[in-house]
């Protein structure tokens, strides 16, 4: 037997399915959808699950980062507070070092709420009014593309 010739299986299979009618086509159809979701949905599962293991990873990396970062920049702090003390005395360099942080804390967080104020509320209206749209064009109502 060549690689071009069907196996006794093959020839089997193709034969049952010429003789099926087209009614038993079409019965099938439904079960072969529902068949063809799932399989959809537990490729979609397997895909979001290794994504997410590669993000906890990512997520536990950058927070070992940030938790180090915390600290040099109390380190900063600190060489900034004794960098000024050597002209003034040490109570006034911690106070000016602490006068400018919480002058940049007042800007960041005037931005923040500059930039929550922009947000627009929490659901995602544009894709709200996307499907609401596509809804109307499935039942005939409102603009949509012929």
């Amino acid at each position: 037997m060549t690689d071009s010739e069907p196996t006794p299986g093959e020839r089997a299979r193709a034969e049952r399915a010429r003789s099926r009618s087209l009614a038993q086509l079409v019965s099938d159809l439904p079960r072969l959808i529902v068949d063809l979701l799932k399989a959809e949905l537990n490729h979609l599962k397997a895909e979001f699950a290794e994504k997410a293991k590669y993000a906890g990873v990512g997520i536990g990396l950058l927070a070992g980062a940030a938790f180090l970062l915390f600290f040099a920049f109390a380190a900063l702090i600190a060489a900034a507070i004794l960098g000024i003390a050597v002209a003034l005395p040490a109570w006034a360099a911690a106070l000016i070092v602490f006068g400018a942080l919480v002058v940049i804390a007042v800007v960041l967080a005037l931005i923040g709420i500059r930039s929550f104020k922009k947000m627009d509320g929490v659901a995602p209206s544009q894709t709200i009014d996307s499907i609401k749209e596509d809804a109307d064009a499935l039942k005939g109502l409102g603009k949509y593309d012929n």
